[in-house]
């Protein structure tokens, strides 16, 4: 519906006033005003001047004219319009009308534009330019998130909080960057971030946590300063060196987070390639889930029915990743050598279902890890704590930690790969801080070994699916884990991500579905959500059968992607709420 004129108008003129308010307060423009005045006043002058001068060189030659002649003609000569109807006879009055006429190009052509470009109208559209970028919140603002720099993290964080309806702003030093920003649809504070009164104006001392993750040393700075306004406010602040987790929690962060630690941590626990075992990826109470290989083992070429693995083990295999692709679990879905199982269980049944599979796809050549940075190392690290033997590929000699490890060389180099043991490894592991490098890398490796299991890291969360299709098994991205690990330093919740694009979720039994069996209801059919466990106040049963009747009051704990999350909503009108784990 159009907005109706009246009501238009009125936003408008509200607009306006604000705007001019605001550039009538800023000292600049009450100093820029001054002059601007003072200017005009010498220009009044000036034609004052002229036309007092006119009249007497007028009656010098015999001519009278009125005051407003007077004035007319010095306008007309000063602006170069000279319309010729008043002229001087004698050279005296020619050469008054020439003084006349340059210094009118030079005032009225020259100065007086610039002057009041510079002045007034640049300040005026500056005015109206950080009108649009705020600089202080609601003084009833309370339970927000603030941000203090823009990169890949911070972008999937606002979208996973825009996703889950927590209120955030962006401190933004730079007008140009805020408004660019506020153009984009993101919330914005124009402010610097070091400032006590920006944190203020921000609310600070009401807000749920104020997330950092620039760097160390503004990451300290900020953490301090926020810290002095408020002593409760969480504050999670991202470290790139070991050394500066004492400083971040002695400036007064609640939580400092190593992302590329917990990078090459989670990549390393995706490596499943060196044997078949059940590996834990995430947890929800007594509910486990976990990732298995089906390469070597007797489940390859079956389907799920026909392994008959929740009457052996008692697991539920909730879905099945392939190459990349998430596919809830179905009696009909085939199991083949690139299949990653995805479990649901209890330690029990994870421990029952390695003592079947442990025997299976056992191999002692070493993981290929390309990158020996923060990542890269952190995976080694990793690997190690699981007696797996590994090779990193580094170009840079300071980079170098281990040199009985490590392979000096281009990785994409086939010489290079094959001394790392290309040939025989089980993984291979992409760590760089390069999409455009990982996806070159991830093409090569998937040309030369077809069957392993290649592991990459993404930046941006964008060039996930590119990786994929570029051979990748498993792609975790920078910027979709950190932000999750910033999220779930929410006081408020603590979401169970077990996979890009892979999350737990709980909702009461919807209305309809009570009293009806899991078989009945056929939620995964009907939506791609796989149910792990139902739920009674402090009774969790896990991997509930097919006729288990569900009841009021019961809750339903599911694995799902967004895709199927949306479709839960629709069918059952019912929004599923991230799981606690």
């Amino acid at each position: 519906m159009a907005e109706p004129s009246g009501q238009r108008t009125h936003h408008q003129m509200k607009a306006f006033t604000s705007q001019l308010t605001f550039f009538v307060r800023q000292s600049t423009s009450k100093r820029n005003v001054r002059l601007l005045t003072r200017f005009l006043l010498v220009l009044g002058a000036l034609v004052l001047v002229y036309s007092v001068l006119f009249h007497i060189f007028m009656e010098l030659e015999g001519q009278k004219h009125s005051w407003l002649t007077g004035f007319y003609w010095t306008m007309t000569v000063m602006s170069t319009l000279g319309f010729g109807d008043i002229t001087f006879t004698n050279d005296l009055g020619r050469v008054f009308s020439v003084v006349v006429l340059i210094s009118g190009m030079l005032f009225l052509l020259v100065l007086l534009p610039f002057t009041f470009i510079e002045f007034f109208y640049a300040p005026w559209m500056q005015a109206q330019a950080e009108a649009r970028a705020p600089r202080h919140l609601p003084e009833s603002t309370s339970g927000h998130v603030i941000l203090t720099a823009y990169d890949p993290v911070t972008a999937s964080l606002m979208r996973k909080l825009d996703n889950y309806g927590y209120p955030y702003v962006l401190i933004v030093k730079e007008l140009n960057e805020a408004l660019r920003l506020h153009d984009l649809g993101i919330k914005v504070l124009f402010g610097e971030v070091d400032r006590p009164e920006t944190y203020r104006l921000a609310r600070a001392e009401r807000a749920a946590m104020v997330a950092l993750t620039g760097s160390d040393f503004e990451n300290t700075n900020v953490a301090f300063t926020v810290r002095e306004l408020s002593e409760k406010v969480p504050i999670v602040s991202t470290a790139n060196s070991d050394v500066s987790l004492d400083v971040l929690s002695l400036a007064g962060s609640s939580d400092v987070l190593q992302l590329a630690q917990m990078m090459g941590q989670a990549l390393a626990r995706r490596i499943i390639g060196v044997d078949a075992r059940a590996h834990v990826i995430g947890q929800f109470g007594e509910v486990l889930i976990a990732e298995a290989t089906a390469a070597g083992t007797p489940l390859e070429g079956r389907n799920l029915a026909q392994s008959r693995l929740r009457e052996y083990a008692g697991v539920n295999v909730v879905g099945v990743w392939r190459r990349g692709k998430f596919e809830v679990g179905t009696a009909t879905t085939k199991i083949d050598a690139y299949s990653v199982l995805v479990l649901a269980g209890s330690q029990d049944q994870l421990d029952r279902y390695n003592e079947l599979f442990c025997i299976y796809h056992v191999s002692t050549a070493p993981v290929i890890i390309i990158g020996g940075g923060r990542v890269g190392r952190a995976a080694a690290a990793m690997l190690e704590e699981r007696e797996v033997d590994y090779r990193i590929i580094e170009t840079r000699a300071d980079r170098l930690r281990n040199a009985e490890k490590t392979i000096l060389g281009d990785a994409a180099d086939l010489a290079t790969l094959e001394k790392a043991g290309l040939r025989e490894c089980p993984a291979i592991l992409i760590t760089p801080h390069d999409d455009d490098q990982n996806i070159y890398l991830t093409i090569y490796c998937r040309r030369l070994r077809p069957d392993v299991q290649i592991i990459s890291r993404a930046v941006l969360e964008r060039n996930v699916s590119t990786l994929h299709r570029a051979g990748a098994d498993f792609v975790l991205s920078y910027a979709w884990m950190g932000a999750t690990a910033i999220f779930n330093c929410l006081k408020r919740t603590d979401v169970l991500m077990v996979a890009e694009g892979l999350q737990v979720c709980e909702t009461e039994v919807p209305s309809h579905l009570v009293g009806r069996s899991l078989a009945e209801a056929s939620i995964p059919q009907e939506t791609g959500c796989s149910v792990v466990a139902l739920s009674t106040g402090s009774r969790l049963k896990i991997n509930p059968a097919a006729g288990e009747v569900m009841r009021a009051g019961e809750k339903i704990i599911l694995i799902c992607t967004p895709e199927a999350e949306q479709r839960f909503l629709q069918r059952y009108g019912v929004r599923l709420s991230p799981a606690k784990g």
